[in-house]
């Protein structure tokens, strides 16, 4: 986990975990924010010794906790041999660094090991440089926690202390580094931009399948179009959006996108640094939104959706909800379930159940969103019908007497060549 920005050992094996129950928080908040934690931690293949969970009535600039609680918990985590404190509440730079000369041990919080999780899981470039992007922007107000060990004292005449100088070095050097990974990030967003445009010339409609981490979206891709990407029972399995494509009934076509699972309390410089990535949510026709039907939480992870989509710009977007895993559903979680979303479908990506139901709406909301044009092209001009398949969607072809029908979704800039040919 570690790199030159810190001075936290090579390899962390145990953690000691502390969940803070804040005033406000709805009760029992904490401790489900707590389990959650848990995994995201033993995602990183450290063994957690031991959760704590605090109630907090103020929060403290110095600790978040008073001082009595906080050298109690150092000495749990100390007896417990953990090498790492983390925290499920975000602490500011001075407070990880007080906590850090208090206990002895690395500090870090929920956002870093979020960050940790996505620097592993990260493979395309993109991906990569959006993650380095923001591991330099959450380290650089943390960057004194390397340099401890040096010379904090101001020198004489002009220059500073031997820490003191080797800290700006290194702000600048981050500094530097930030700037040239945003400049490389443009230019990898305008390539896929140019990509994308290149799919937008054939006028087939798109969709992505939103949702919490963990809900089955991977799977649910690769049983709809017969992807192979990684499916794995873990949190953030996939960072990478993958595009597919669906063939519905009628030679309807759908391009289908698998997209970054989301989480409560997901580090907003992540959000925005992915916010390239999940433009494919705000450029799709339409979402679906997939939701474990097992998961005691799935209230919490269909809010924390939601809200993740208003701040990208995609709350208004038309959504159909859908809940996974129902063929491992008691009655009882399907009664939840309706309670939550009563327009929702029921699906299992693993067994296919449901999914008919799913296509089926699919094809509705593609005939609402994009009219079909039909055509009478005359037997002469196959350059004609040659050039409608090769810029547009043909859906059916019918050879008549006097003429071929063709229908069709076909793109607007197309419009005055088609003309002559639409029925009206």
């Amino acid at each position: 986990m570690a790199d030159f920005l810190t001075d936290k050992p090579a390899q962390l094996e145990r953690a000691f975990l502390v969940g803070v129950q804040m005033p406000g928080m709805a009760a029992g908040e904490a401790a489900e924010l707590l389990l959650e934690l848990k995994e995201l931690v033993e995602n990183l293949r450290i063994t957690v010794a031991r959760t704590e969970l605090v109630n907090l009535r103020r929060a403290t600039p110095a600790l978040l906790l008073g001082s009595g609680k906080a050298q109690e918990l150092v000495d749990l985590a100390k007896a417990d041999g953990a090498d790492v404190i983390v925290f499920d509440e975000a602490l500011s730079p001075a407070q990880q660094r007080n906590w850090e000369k208090l206990s002895g041990l690395a500090v870090i919080d929920r956002q870093e090991v979020i960050l940790e999780i996505f620097a592993d899981r990260a493979h395309t470039r993109e991906a990569i440089l959006q993650v380095a992007l923001a591991r330099m922007e959450y380290s650089l107000p943390r960057l004194t926690r390397a340099w401890t060990h040096l010379s904090r004292q101001r020198g004489k005449g002009a220059m500073g202390g031997e820490g003191e100088t080797q800290l700006e070095n290194d702000r600048r050097t981050v500094r530097d580094r930030i700037t040239h990974l945003k400049v490389e990030l443009d230019s990898v967003v305008k390539q896929r931009d140019v990509q994308r445009r290149k799919r937008q010339r054939v006028p087939i409609p798109t969709c992505a399948i939103v949702g919490y981490t963990n809900a089955g979206k991977s799977t649910l891709l690769n049983t709809l179009t017969g992807a192979q990407v990684l499916a794995a029972d873990k949190l953030f399995a996939t960072l990478d959006p993958t595009t597919r494509q669906l063939a519905l009934r009628g030679n309807q076509k759908l391009l289908v996108t698998d997209t970054v699972g989301f989480i409560r309390r997901l580090p907003h410089g992540l959000v925005e640094a992915f916010k390239a990535t999940l433009e494919e949510v705000v450029v799709a026709d339409f979402l679906i939104h997939v939701l474990d039907v097992l998961n005691p939480n799935v209230e919490h992870h269909h809010a924390t959706t939601l809200a993740v989509l208003a701040e990208l710009g995609a709350g208004g977007k038309t959504m159909v909800t859908v809940f996974n895993k129902v063929d491992a559903a008691t009655p009882a979680m399907l009664s939840r379930a309706r309670r939550l979303a009563p327009d929702a479908l029921f699906v299992s990506a693993l067994t296919r159940i449901g999914l008919d139901t799913l296509e089926g709406r699919c094809l509705e909301l593609i005939a609402e969103a994009h009219e079909a044009t039909e055509l009478l092209v005359p037997h002469r001009r196959y350059d004609v019908i040659a050039r409608l398949y090769a810029v547009g969607h043909v859906q059916s072809e019918e050879q008549l007497d006097e003429a071929v029908r063709l229908i069709g979704r076909f793109p607007a800039t197309q419009a005055a060549f088609f003309a002559p040919f639409v029925v009206k």
